[in-house]
């Protein structure tokens, strides 16, 4: 498994770069109870910007071996169709370890300024594996503040909540970051909650974070 991961993920960075990215970011979080690693890569597929393809894949891994059914390994290519600046909309195909593939329609709404980001995509989704349809929604911010040329704080999150047939909590997460920047080298403290059920099972992690926007 280990290995498939690493095969994928060193596909999908040189896959980045020959179709010369326009935006590819890399995070590696090691906490206390789990280690994530995450790849999110945009890039534009005609001249005009208004198609472009954005690809995630992750990795979740807990260290403690009665923690290993909530391992995950995801990956989602999206084909977006960029109305404008801030409303995209499109289709994609989702492979998690856990939930299998789905079909998925995601709007994409993107507010942003030199020192913030706000990213919200609601997803209405159908399940191969459970035959049903699923809702989701994922929200991120990003805040920098510089300090000085090259240097600056940063405050991140992302949150997540999916519900089975629109009325059943399946999954949510919580992710906090807040550090400094020097150099495009963003680094700092981290904390992970993520819930899995109906009556939510919660599980949390505090630990470090690196991350690079190439």
């Amino acid at each position: 498994m280990k290995k498939i991961i690493t095969i994928t993920l060193l596909l999908f960075l040189g896959f980045a770069k020959l179709c010369n990215a326009q935006f590819t970011q890399v995070e590696l979080f090691y906490g206390l109870s789990k280690t994530d690693f995450t790849l999110y890569l945009s890039y534009p597929i005609n001249e005009k910007n208004t198609l472009s393809i954005a690809t995630l894949a992750f990795f979740q891994n807990f260290s403690k071996m009665e923690n290993g059914q909530f391992d995950e390994v995801g990956v989602q290519p999206t084909l977006l169709w960029n109305i404008n600046k801030s409303i995209s909309i499109g289709p994609s195909i989702y492979y998690n370890s856990a939930a299998g593939y789905s079909e998925r329609l995601s709007a994409k709404l993107t507010l942003k300024n030199s020192s913030l980001l706000f990213v919200i995509i609601p997803t209405f989704a159908h399940s191969e594996q459970t035959n049903a349809s699923y809702a989701e929604v994922f929200a991120q911010f990003q805040y920098n503040i510089p300090i000085k040329e090259n240097i600056s704080l940063w405050f991140n999150g992302q949150f997540l909540t999916v519900w089975d047939k629109l009325k059943t909590h399946s999954r949510s997460f919580q992710q906090l970051r807040a550090g400094v920047s020097l150099y495009d080298h963003q680094f700092g403290m981290g904390v992970d909650f993520d819930q899995y059920g109906t009556d939510p099972l919660v599980k949390s992690s505090f630990g470090l974070y690196y991350r690079k926007t190439l």
